[in-house]
Order: structure tokens, then sequence, then C-alpha cells
């Protein structure tokens, strides 16, 4: 960072963050944003560093999507406490254990993922447009651990895509609407910014300054992005959603190839 552009830095990682707020409170993916404007004004801290300065940002913003969601959007607790419980407890043990799949395994797998995903929400029109949770009781909280147990373990582990594919899984798999998914996945996705957190502040790995100025630009993107997603429905963050998807997949599509490109042939 050069002498002198300490505030145009800024203004531009709050706008950055201001963005990410946005696009996460509706459909989640705000890293996509903020980890390449860090990366790009920062370009000589480590990289721990600036994943603890985007999660301080991210957790501000998606704990006020989550306040924000409550205020106007039942959801049942007998599914979301133990899906926020469990992935909380799975994203530590996906984090202790983020070295022992390669990345050249990891990403290509996820890149996958995110087709299937897409093709699966093209092929039914109404997917996500009528809410009509499927599970109850018992078998809704077993079914909640499971899906947070098994995505809190991605997030620690590897983490992108980790709120399309919550979104998705509320969606397909519990039958809920785009509306009360998105709320839902905003409840567990606090509890793994959380849990990262507990391993970045201690490690000293934040920039401050930065952090300060974004977790209020992004709390503020928030704010516009929960109230556009309740106003507008689950209609509009359905199409959200697929956009998402669209720009995920084209650049995780384009980091594989990178990455692909420096693996040798065996």
């Amino acid at each position: 960072m050069a002498l002198g552009s300490v505030d145009e830095v800024l203004m531009f990682l709050g706008l950055a963050a201001f963005c990410a707020g946005f696009v996460d409170a509706i459909v989640g993916g705000g890293g996509l944003i903020q980890v390449p404007a860090l990366f790009g004004s920062f370009p000589s801290q480590s990289a721990a560093s600036l994943f603890g300065t985007n999660k301080v940002a991210s957790v501000s913003g998606t704990s006020f999507a989550a306040w924000r969601y409550l205020r106007v959007v039942r959801l049942p607790w007998t599914v979301v406490v133990p899906a926020v419980l469990s992935a909380g407890v799975f994203s530590w043990v996906g984090a202790s254990l983020v070295s022992l799949l390669p990345r050249v395994v990891a990403q290509p797998l996820v890149l996958f993922l995110l087709v299937v995903v897409a093709a699966a929400t093209l092929r039914k029109p109404t997917l996500g447009l009528v809410h009509e949770p499927r599970f109850e009781g018992g078998r809704a909280m077993l079914a909640s651990a499971l899906v947070g147990s098994a995505l809190g373990f991605y997030d620690g582990f590897f983490g992108p895509g980790t709120g399309a594919f919550l979104i998705f899984v509320f969606v397909r798999w519990f039958g809920y609407d785009f509306l009360h998914a998105s709320a839902a996945s905003k409840m567990v996705n606090v509890t793994t910014n959380f849990g990262a957190l507990l391993f970045f502040i201690p490690q000293g790995e934040v920039i401050w300054a930065a952090a300060f100025v974004m977790a209020g630009c992004n709390i503020a993107g928030s704010f516009l992005g929960t109230r556009t997603a309740v106003r507008r429905g689950s209609a509009f963050v359905r199409v959200f959603f697929l956009g998402l998807l669209a720009v995920m997949i084209l650049r995780m599509a384009w980091t594989t190839a990178e990455l692909m490109a420096w693996v040798d042939p065996i």
C-alpha cells in the first residue's frame, strides 16, 4: 500500500464491503467481493490476516442480516438450533483438518457441486417459491444437525460457496422458500464466522483499521440487502441466487483452470 493512499484504500474497501453486505444478505457469497478487494489492497499482508479481516466484516453484516430476517421471517427453532450448534463444532473440525485434502482435489469438486446446484434449481422453475417444510419433530432436528455438521465442516475446511449450498439444501431438502432459506442460512453462517474469528483474533491475524471500516459498511449493505429481499420476496431471491451461482461457477472455473495448469502431469 503506497504512502499517502490509506484513505483511498479504506474508501475502496468500504465500497467493496457495502456491496458484499448487500449480496451476502440476500443469497450469501459476499466473500467473492471482499476477499479479492483485500488481497488487491494489501499485497504484502499474509493471507491469514486478510481472511481474518474479511471475517470481522462478514460476521458483522451476517449477524445484522440474521437479526433483520428474524424480525419478519418466522423460523422453526427445532430446525435452526441443531444446524447452528453442529455447524459451529464441525467448522472447527474442518479447520483442523484443512491440510489433509489438496486444493487441487477440493476445488474441482466444489465447481462440480456448484454446477449441480444451478442445474437442479433451473430444472424446477417453482423450486423455492413455495414454503412447504417437510420435516417435523425429531426428524427435523436430526436432518438439521446433519446439514449443519456437513456444511460447517466444509466452511472450516475449504469455504467457497457455503452460503449458496446452505440455501439450496434448505430449499431442496427442507422444502423452504428462498426467503426462509436465506434467513436460516444466515443463522448458520454467523456461527461458522464466529468460529473462525476465535482462531484469527488471538493469533493477531486482523488488520483492525480496515476491519472496522469494512464492518460498518458491510452492515449498511446488509441493511439494504435484507430490506430488498423481504420486500421483493422469494421470486427475487431465486433470480439473485441463480445470478450468484453463475458468477461463482465462472470464477471457480477460471481459478481451477489456473490451478490445474500448475499441476505437474503424472
